[in-house]
C-alpha cells in the first residue's frame, strides 16, 4: 500500500461558466464511491469545481488550503491554459502533492506532455472510471468491490490506460456504461446537509448534464468522438428511472451529452416517448442530433410535445458537398431541410443549427451559400462557429494537406486555410457578432425579414450591417441592448430611407413583444396614443369592459381596469407589422389598427408576449 499521512484525493474541474458543471469528475467519484465504498481510515475523495473566470491565484490558494495528496485535473480546451498555470505553481506550494491529468485535451498527446511537464506523476488516457478506481487502489490499498481489481503491492505500470514516467501502460477496454452509477443519486449529489424536499443541492442553478450512451458511429474529421466509433447504450429502463428523478425534482434543464443522440433510432424514440408521456410541464431536455436521420415515428412523437419540452442542436457545418465529403460527414441535405421544416411547422421545438467556417474546400463564396441555405431553414438559433483543430482529431493529421493554419494555444482555432484568408476570417467574425446580436437574440423577428428584402441575400444583409457597425465604431463599443433598436433603424434607413415609418413600426412591434416598457422608445415618440385624448378615453373604456368580460385577457380575474392597463400595452399601427407574410405587412393600412400585448401569456419558445388585434 501507498498510504501517507495525508490520504486526500481531489478531483478538480475548471468550468467555462458557473452554470456549467463537470460530469467527468462526478462520474469518477460516483464510480469510486460505488465500487470502493469500504476504504482505509482517513482516505478522502473530494471534488473541487472552479471557473476560468476566477483568478488563478484564488484557485491556487484554495487548492493549497485543501492540501490534497493527489490532485487530478479534468482537462479541456477551455481550461487547459489555466491548468498549465496552476501546474507551474502548485508544486512550489505543495511539493509532495502528486499531480494527475485526464480528459480529451491531454489524452492524445500524453507522452509528450509527460516530457514537457516534469512535475506530473501521470496522465489518465481515454475513459477514466475504471482507471481512476485502480489508481485509488494504488494510493490507498484495501479491497475493492470489483473482483478484477487487485492492486496490492503493484506499481503504476500495472494500471492500464495511463501514461507515467515509465511510458504508456497499454490500452484499456471500453467501459460498460451500465456499470456507471447515476451521478445525481441523492447520496452522491448532496454535499450539504439535506433538508426535507431539498433536491439536487450541489447542482442548483446549474445545467444538469446526462449521458445515455457513449461513442459515435460517425467519423467527422473535426471531432474527437470519431476515434471511438463503438456506440454503447445505457439500459433503457435505467435511463427512464434516472430521467424520472429529474422530472420529479423539476430541474429547469437537462442537457444530454450523447454525441449523436438519435444514432440508434429505437433508443431515441423510447426516450422521447417517455419524456412526452411523463412531462412535468417545467423541465427542458437538450439533444444533439442528426436531423436527416429522424424517422416519421420520432417526428410524430415530437409533434405532440409540450412547447419547450425538448430542444435540438443540429450540426449542419456546411452544405458544400465536397466539404462534407472531405470531413467524412455523410448527410442528406434535402432530408435535413425537409425535417427541419417539418419540426419548424410544429411550433413547439427549439432548433439550433450550427455552421463551421474554415473547413476544407469552403471558401468565402461557398460559406455564403452554406449560410444562406441554413438561414432559409429558419432555425431558432444559428451558430456561426470556427474550426478548432483538436489534438488527436483526424483534422489535425490532415491540417498540412489542407493548408489549415491554426492557433498554437487552446482553442486551436483556424487562422486561415487554402480557401479562406485571415481577412475572410476576420470579416466572418464580425458577421458572427451581428448574427448573435440581431438574429439569435430573437428580438427582431419581424424587422429582419423585411430588412433582408433590401439585399441580395440574408448573408449580404449581415455583411452590410457588420460594415455599418465598423464604420460607426460599434465594433469597439457595442451598443446597449435597448439602443440596438435605434442602431438597426439607422442602418435600415441608410439603405431604404423611404421606408422609415415602416421600420419604426416593425421595431416598435418587436420591442413591445418582449417587454412592457414604462416609457416609449426614443425613435418612436410620434405614435404615442396617450397624446390623443379621444384615444385615451377609448382605451379606458376598453379596459373597463375587459375587467368585466375578459374577452381577450384570460386569467386576469380580480384585477381592476387600471391594473389591466398597467399590466398590458396597446399600440397603434399604420402598417400590419404583425403579419407573418412579408407581402401583407408592408402595405399601409386604410385605417389605423390597435394591438393589445398580453405579457402574462408568452410563447414558450420565443418568450414573446401574446398579442391581439382589437377594436376600440
Amino acid at each position: 500500500m501507498n498510504l501517507t499521512q495525508n490520504n486526500k484525493v481531489l478531483l478538480i474541474g475548471i468550468n467555462a461558466k458557473y452554470i456549467h458543471s463537470n460530469p467527468a469528475v462526478y462520474s469518477l467519484k460516483a464510480y469510486a464511491d460505488k465500487y470502493y465504498s469500504v476504504r482505509p481510515d482517513g482516505c478522502i475523495l473530494e471534488i473541487a469545481e472552479y471557473t476560468i473566470n476566477q483568478p488563478s491565484n484564488a484557485i491556487l490558494a484554495d487548492l493549497y488550503q485543501k492540501k490534497p495528496h493527489v490532485a487530478a485535473f479534468s482537462c479541456y480546451i477551455w481550461n487547459w491554459n489555466m491548468i498549465q498555470d496552476l501546474l507551474a505553481e502548485l508544486p512550489k506550494l505543495l511539493p509532495d502533492t502528486e499531480l494527475w491529468l485526464g480528459g480529451p485535451e491531454v489524452s492524445f498527446r500524453a507522452q509528450n506532455l509527460m516530457q514537457e511537464i516534469p512535475q506530473l506523476t501521470g496522465i489518465m488516457v481515454g475513459e477514466g472510471e475504471e482507471t481512476f478506481l485502480e489508481l485509488l487502489k494504488y494510493y490507498w490499498g484495501h479491497a475493492i468491490a470489483l473482483q478484477d481489481i487487485m492492486m496490492q503491492d503493484k506499481d503504476l505500470s500495472c494500471i492500464k490506460g495511463i501514461v507515467c514516467k515509465d511510458g504508456f501502460t497499454g490500452e484499456r477496454s471500453l467501459t460498460d456504461i451500465d456499470k456507471l452509477p447515476f451521478i445525481y443519486n441523492p447520496m452522491l449529489a448532496y454535499q450539504k446537509t439535506r433538508k426535507e424536499n431539498d433536491t439536487l443541492v450541489t447542482f442548483k442553478n446549474r445545467i444538469i448534464y446526462y449521458e445515455s450512451q457513449r461513442g459515435c458511429p460517425f467519423r467527422c474529421a473535426y471531432c474527437l468522438s470519431s476515434i471511438d466509433k463503438k456506440v454503447r447504450l445505457r439500459n433503457i429502463e435505467t435511463v427512464k428511472s434516472e430521467l424520472q428523478y429529474f422530472l420529479d425534482c423539476k430541474v429547469p434543464q437537462v442537457k444530454f451529452i450523447d454525441r449523436t443522440f438519435n444514432c440508434n433510432q429505437q433508443h431515441a424514440l423510447s426516450i422521447w416517448s417517455y419524456l412526452k408521456e411523463n412531462d412535468n410541464g417545467v423541465t427542458n431536455f437538450h439533444f444533439e442530433i442528426a436531423a436527416d436521420l429522424l424517422t416519421d415515428g420520432q417526428l410524430e412523437v415530437m409533434h405532440g410535445m409540450r412547447p419547450g419540452l425538448i430542444q435540438l442542436e443540429i450540426g449542419v457545418q456546411s452544405t458544400n458537398e465536397t466539404t462534407l465529403q472531405a470531413i467524412n460527414r455523410r448527410m442528406d441535405i434535402d432530408a435535413l431541410r425537409n425535417t427541419v421544416a417539418a419540426i419548424h411547422s410544429f411550433q413547439n421545438v427549439h432548433q439550433h443549427l450550427d455552421l463551421i467556417a474554415g473547413l476544407p474546400y469552403e471558401n468565402y463564396d461557398s460559406f455564403v451559400s452554406s449560410f444562406n441555405d441554413v438561414y432559409a431553414m429558419k432555425p431558432n438559433q444559428l451558430q456561426l462557429g470556427f474550426l478548432k483543430v483538436l489534438k488527436g482529431s483526424p483534422m489535425e493529421q490532415h491540417a498540412d494537406e489542407y493548408g489549415i493554419v491554426y492557433g498554437s494555444k487552446p482553442p486551436y482555432e483556424v487562422l486561415y486555410t487554402k480557401w479562406l484568408s485571415f481577412d475572410d476570417i476576420l470579416q466572418l467574425k464580425e458577421i458572427e457578432e451581428m448574427v448573435e446580436i440581431y438574429y439569435n437574440s430573437n428580438q427582431f423577428t419581424h424587422t429582419l425579414p423585411v430588412l433582408i428584402q433590401e439585399f441580395a441575400s440574408p448573408f449580404h444583409m449581415y455583411e452590410a450591417l457588420a460594415e455599418y457597425y465598423r464604420a460607426n465604431g460599434y465594433m469597439l463599443s457595442t451598443p446597449s441592448r435597448s439602443y440596438r433598436y435605434q442602431v438597426l433603424l439607422d442602418f435600415a434607413c441608410s439603405v431604404a430611407s423611404d421606408r422609415r415609418t415602416l421600420f419604426v413600426e416593425l421595431l416598435v412591434f418587436d420591442l413591445y413583444l418582449r417587454e412592457n416598457l414604462k416609457s416609449r422608445p426614443d425613435f418612436s415618440p410620434e405614435n404615442a396614443i396617450d397624446k390623443n385624448a379621444a384615444e385615451k378615453k377609448k382605451i379606458r373604456h376598453f379596459f373597463e369592459h375587459e375587467a368585466q368580460a375578459h374577452e381577450y385577457l384570460k386569467g386576469y380575474d380580480n384585477y381592476t381596469s387600471v391594473q389591466l392597463l398597467r399590466m398590458t400595452h396597446i399600440e397603434k399601427f399604420s402598417y400590419p407589422v404583425w403579419k407573418e407574410c412579408l407581402a401583407d405587412c408592408t402595405d399601409r393600412l386604410e385605417a389605423p389598427a390597435y394591438i393589445l400585448f398580453d405579457y402574462k401569456k408568452r410563447n414558450a419558445l420565443t418568450h414573446d408576449a401574446a398579442f391581439f388585434e382589437i377594436i376600440l
